[in-house]
């Protein structure tokens, strides 16, 4: 598999300002549910949220990488020196997880469902 990244996520402690802020700087609209989904007005780029998780961490940027293996995705994380920060979580339209480079950096798996 060739691991694209698919998906990206904007946390902040406030969705509708944050939400408000992109919607007026880029033309984004922006679905009001907790883990509002970005309609860009684009076929190009890739799909991505905005996120407010009412807990640390508010503030974040992360991108997702397609695996078709999570749990074995990050088994090479770790040999390679990082660290799973989330481990697999399946909802409903596949499993993600997230992990930590050796720089620190947080970026997140991504399996959708068959």
């Amino acid at each position: 598999m060739a691991h694209p990244v698919v998906h990206f996520e904007i946390g902040c402690k406030d969705k509708e300002t944050t939400s408000a802020f992109y919607q007026n700087v880029f033309g984004w609209s922006i679905d009001p549910g907790p883990m509002g989904m970005i309609n860009t007005g684009s076929t190009e780029g890739i799909a991505g949220h905005i996120a407010a998780l009412g807990h640390e961490p508010h503030q974040f940027t992360h991108f997702y990488i397609q695996t078709d293996d999570v749990a074995a995705s990050l088994q090479q994380v770790e040999a390679a020196g990082g660290k799973t920060v989330v481990p697999p979580v399946p909802i409903p339209t596949g499993t993600f997880a997230w992990f930590s480079d050796p720089e620190g950096n947080t970026v997140g798996l991504w399996k959708p469902n068959a």
